[in-house]
């Protein structure tokens, strides 16, 4: 399996962005080849966290071009900066 952490910094409306990740993107994601579990995580403090798992890194990188062009075209004005990524290969789960 491999995940994709992104963090978000500066979410200035995060009820309205979770509203929108779980009815627009979520079902987006689960489209993507070898898809098997996302997570939004509302920090606090306009930090705002996904965490996505697929078969295989063809599937998590695909997540991630698709996760970029929703924000894009629907988020940019409330989720202005560039997230941070971290992405690998899942060494251990439950």
């Amino acid at each position: 399996m491999y995940a994709v952490v992104r963090r978000y910094e500066g979410v200035t409306e995060p009820a309205e962005v979770g509203r929108r990740v779980n009815e627009e993107f979520v079902p987006l994601l689960r489209q993507v080849q070898g898809f098997v579990a996302y997570y939004w995580i509302d920090a606090g403090g306009g930090v705002m966290v996904s965490t996505s798992v697929y078969q295989d890194r063809a599937g998590a990188e695909e997540s991630s071009d698709t996760a970029a062009q929703f924000v894009r075209d629907h988020l940019a004005s409330v989720m202005p900066n560039a997230p941070q990524i971290t992405a690998g290969e899942v060494v251990a789960h439950t």
